[in-house]
């Protein structure tokens, strides 16, 4: 019989969605198949790397400015709402992505890190544009 754990370890797994998990630095802990298929980086190439891997250069100064004071506040700006983005792949391709982050804190409240869903849109942004 499966235990909660193994049901959250294959949920997570299975999801058709990227699902990354980083700590309080930015760091990867958590990177499911789906974010192996949409970014390109195995799961071991991408668990203990910044989330820079993934963020165009052009978005980083925003993206830790708001993602440190997630961490502080212990929420987000868009806490439950997608939005879309640009991320980049491991061909360095620009992709866009619909993303919704939350800030994951302990049972004291105290921010732990943050984890965000996607999924890639690009081709529909592309259609879009054109």
């Amino acid at each position: 019989m499966s235990t909660l754990l193994d049901l959250h370890r294959r949920i997570i797994d299975q999801i058709a969605e990227a699902i990354i998990y980083a700590d309080t630095k930015g760091i990867i802990r958590e990177w499911n198949g789906a974010a192996e298929h949409i970014f390109g980086f195995p799961k071991v190439e991408a668990i203990g790397q910044s989330l820079d891997l993934i963020i165009p250069e052009r978005l980083r100064r925003a993206h830790w400015e708001a993602f440190d004071r997630a961490m502080e506040r212990g929420s987000t700006a868009h806490s439950g709402h997608a939005s879309l983005t640009r991320a980049i792949n491991r061909k360095g391709e620009t992709i866009y992505v619909e993303m919704s982050f939350a800030v994951v804190t302990d049972d004291d409240h105290l921010a732990t890190g943050s984890v965000a869903v996607a999924r890639d849109v690009t081709e529909r942004e592309r259609a879009a544009r054109q």
